[in-house]
């Protein structure tokens, strides 16, 4: 691969990061794809990026985390499966995941319930179908348990 492909694609690269968090995976999957499948190009694309701080795993790992839990309503269990499958190391999942605001989170699991209740209203197995749905969205069981308990009984 030529010299002036390979700068290219850093430049390329460097836009896309500079506007949107992106992860090492992600960032080294599309230099390995602009590049034509040259890995040595593509991890050197990667390790400029990052020692120019275009690409910080730590970073996106805690604004993935803030806007999955505040935005989409997601539980810190799925949050660290989907970071997981993006290759972000567990550590610095754990590290990122010390920034998120549990009253936020507790928040906005009681206000998704809130309306999918509405939905349920009138079904007899709807306190289960409440607890699949929260635990399927990343929450655990103790957390759910009583969000579904307070919502259930209207308050």
């Amino acid at each position: 691969m030529g010299n002036e492909a390979v700068k290219k694609v850093l430049s390329s690269l460097q836009r896309q990061c500079s506007r949107r968090e992106c992860c090492s995976s992600d960032v080294y999957k599309k230099a390995l794809k602009a590049l034509d499948g040259d890995v040595e190009a593509a991890a050197m694309v990667l390790d400029s990026l990052k020692a120019d701080k275009y690409v910080d795993d730590y970073r996106y790992a805690s604004a993935y985390i803030r806007e999955k839990s505040a935005i989409s309503g997601w539980g810190m269990a799925k949050i660290s499966y989907m970071l997981a499958a993006k290759g972000i190391d567990r550590a610095i999942v754990c590290e990122a995941a010390k920034e998120a605001d549990p009253a936020a989170s507790s928040r906005k699991l009681e206000s998704v319930l809130r309306n999918k209740y509405k939905s349920l209203s009138d079904d007899p197995a709807a306190k289960l179908k409440l607890l699949r749905f929260a635990l399927g969205r990343g929450y655990s069981y103790d957390e759910v348990r009583e969000v579904v308990e307070r919502v259930m009984s209207g308050e």
